[in-house]
């Protein structure tokens, strides 16, 4: 069978690649760059611990532990008062509520002692992952990455996808599937003609990365309406800040923190001095006595220097000290939520920015491009080795789409409550009623809590059984949650959590109180342990047997079932083998929710009853410039400027395009010539993708903020 081909190698395309090799299906990763990945020390990303361990499992623990940083608090500071402090321990996290509450540790349950809170974020250069996964992927035989290759144009048909790239050969590639992981301005989305309506700048950032001493060392703070000095905070017209604002410092490895400054609306142009003035402004803020943010520094070395060079020195308003600092990288972060229509069209799909864009109130639009490629790749894996249904396949749009659905309607509801300041009122009678405060719900953001942040659970999926199974049990996690990530025993008897174990498919967990004491020889042939070997060996997907000595809600001898990306298909009362096959079964479409689709290899036409359709579109033209951030520079900024914000869309080219009429690539083959001559007739010519010669037209690029869950 044809390898999958991967067009993109960002974090996303290639964290899929690798976990598709994981279950033994090759792939091809199209990239349209040179391979080397630019170093933007202001470029980084936020990990939740659900991210943060699918990466650890693709071979990047070393780097994330190098070049990433767990945080030892994050702090929420109002003005000049600390409102909220949460202190991450080593194994998980205990909070410690400095106002409002019931003493309750933050993000657990009355009673929980804290043992099962979630750890620290992991906070990483994108540059760092994308270089670790290109080292995992280099010694990988079943994968392939070509880079200046740029798709612009594909066909599909009922056995495989043709793609044709852009670069130094001009070459046609055959692939079993698609998966269009190359970014907001995505080919594959617009050779697909899908729809990619949502908001444009919905929130900008300033952004900055320098190595500096703060007050709170290895802890990340958010600041709104800061203490102002200098010029910055004269609120002079022109001058971005205004008499509010919110700040975000969140430290690196060396000594290197990332601050984001939220700017206001409006496209006024950041220059590099007023970026230098608000990077000064903030530091004397944070060292002044009183701030709230743990103290103030004062003394040797915070005096002298020149203030363009960065090297500290007295606040030219008002005296106060700047630390020294060293100025690596500045930006300007411009975030738009859109969503696309369909994620799955026939044998090609998208993933990460090309499927969605977001990222206001603190969420991470690379957690949710990694949940895609993990949710992606273990039901690809099935497809390739042994067929698939369209309810199997058409379950990645459904779960996804619904879940990142959910995330974009959260923050479309939040954002006019946290950034109106004449919405006070209003968001009294809101959030208080929920029992929530403003800046609780923007730390869940940050923290990867909440509506806005947690990781999502598909307690709709299609994939769930058509019916409860006859001995389901209640446990803490319901079906379709994410599991908890407790220590469980391997196979040959070594202690390791569980969320090391994912990714290689079906996981069947037996809670076994007090077998930690006894020897594994012993127990493998005690008990339900045989049965449930039995069992497991007759289910048709390959599964693992773990054994736990504890799960939360979980009573003696409950049987998890758990699916390769973490999230728990169904806990039953002891070993009960026809319960676990239908769900097993459930998890390949047949006997599912969604249907009972026998498996098919037809892959033709949009995806059925995925309902989706409920955006709509006013006619906007132009596509967001995404999610990457524009150096600021001193040359040409008003240049610069008009181009980080700009609407246009970059559109494909096609100069190259292979002529009208051209058939698809032979099966199988990859095949080289001229631009525009015929190539060979493949396996059938299929439909060819519709073109695209420039900036979207206006249905594609409406604006809507009811973003619909996929359900229909």
């Amino acid at each position: 069978m044809d390898p999958v081909i991967v067009a993109g190698a960002g974090p996303v395309g290639l964290s899929l690649a690798v976990a598709l090799t994981r279950h033994g299906v090759p792939c091809i990763v199209l990239d349209e760059t040179d391979g080397r990945d630019e170093v933007r020390p202001a470029r980084t990303a936020v990990l939740r611990p659900d991210t943060a361990a699918f990466l650890a499992r693709l071979g990047c623990a070393e780097t994330l532990g190098a070049e990433g940083t767990r945080w030892a608090a994050w702090r929420t500071v109002q003005r000049r008062r600390l409102l909220d402090r949460v202190a991450f321990a080593a194994t998980g996290a205990v909070a410690v509520r400095t106002e409002e509450g019931d003493g309750t540790p933050y993000g657990a349950k009355p009673g929980d002692d804290g043992a099962h809170a979630p750890l620290s974020p992991i906070h990483v250069p994108q540059h760092a992952l994308a270089r670790a996964l290109r080292t995992v992927l280099d010694h990988e035989p079943l994968a392939e990455v070509v880079t200046d290759s740029r798709v612009i144009e594909l066909i599909q048909d009922h056995h495989g996808v043709g793609v044709h790239t852009r670069g130094p050969n001009g070459t046609w590639w055959r692939g079993s599937y698609l998966i269009g992981c190359d970014g907001p301005r995505s080919a594959v989305r617009k050779l697909l003609d899908i729809r990619f309506p949502g908001r444009t700048a919905v929130e900008r950032h300033a952004v900055a990365a320098l190595r500096t001493e703060l007050p709170w060392p290895g802890e990340a703070v958010l600041h709104r309406a800061p203490p102002r000095r200098g010029a910055a905070a004269t609120g002079r017209t022109g001058v971005w800040g205004g008499t509010t604002g919110e700040v975000t410092a969140r430290p690196l490895p060396d000594g290197v923190w990332r601050l984001d400054w939220l700017l206001p609306p409006g496209r006024d142009l950041v220059t590099p001095d007023a970026l230098v003035a608000r990077i000064r402004d903030t530091l004397a803020g944070w060292t002044e006595p009183g701030t709230g943010t743990g103290g103030a520094r004062t003394g040797a070395g915070y005096e002298g220097g020149d203030p363009a060079g960065g090297n500290g020195g007295a606040d030219s308003a008002g005296g106060s000290p700047v630390p020294p600092y060293e100025l690596l990288d500045t930006g300007v972060h411009t975030v738009h939520h859109r969503l696309a229509r369909r994620w799955r069209s026939g044998r090609a799909f998208l993933a990460g920015d090309a499927a969605h864009l977001l990222g206001a109130l603190g969420t991470q639009g690379l957690d949710e491009g990694l949940r895609d490629a993990e949710n992606l790749a273990w039901k690809l894996g099935i497809a390739w080795h042994h067929g698939a249904s369209d309810t199997l396949l058409d379950s990645y749009q459904t779960e996804r789409r619904s879940a990142v659905a959910a995330r974009l309607r959260a923050a479309d509801q939040a954002l006019p409550l946290l950034r109106d300041g004449g919405a006070r009122g209003r968001l009294r009678g809101v959030v208080t009623a929920a029992g929530r405060g403003r800046m609780t719900l923007l730390t869940d953001g940050h923290l990867g809590r909440g509506p806005l942040g947690a990781a999502p659970a598909y307690h709709r999926s299609p994939l769930a059984p058509a019916t409860v199974p006859a001995g389901a049990v209640r446990v803490d996690t319901e079906p379709g949650g994410p599991v908890e990530d407790v220590t469980v025993t391997a196979p040959d008897g070594s202690a390791v959590r569980l969320r090391e174990r994912l990714g290689r498919g079906l996981l069947v967990v037996l809670v076994a109180p007090g077998t930690g004491v006894w020897d594994r020889r012993h127990w493998m042939s005690a008990g339900l342990m045989p049965q449930l070997t039995d069992a497991v060996a007759a289910l048709p997907l390959p599964a693992e047997i773990l054994v736990a000595e504890h799960y939360p809600g979980a009573a003696a001898h409950t049987v998890l079932l758990i699916r390769p990306d973490g999230h728990l298909v169904t806990a039953l009362a002891g070993v009960r083998p026809e319960e676990l096959r239908a769900c097993a079964e459930a998890l390949l479409g047949s006997g599912a929710r969604g249907g009972a689709n026998a498996p098919s290899d037809s892959g033709a036409g949009a995806p059925s009853g995925s309902g989706v359709e409920a955006l709509s579109d006013s006619g906007m033209t132009g596509e967001p410039s995404g999610s990457g951030m524009t150096p600021v520079s001193g040359s040409d900024v008003a240049a610069w400027a008009a181009g980080a914000d700009s609407g246009a869309g970059a559109g494909v080219d096609t100069e190259a395009d292979a002529g009208p009429g051209t058939a698809g690539p032979a099966g199988g083959e990859r095949l080289t010539g001229d631009v525009g001559a015929d190539v060979p007739e493949g396996r059938g010519a299929g439909r060819r993708g519709t073109r695209d010669d420039g900036a979207l037209g206006g249905a594609d690029d409406g604006f809507d903020s009811g973003f619909d869950d996929g359900r229909g």
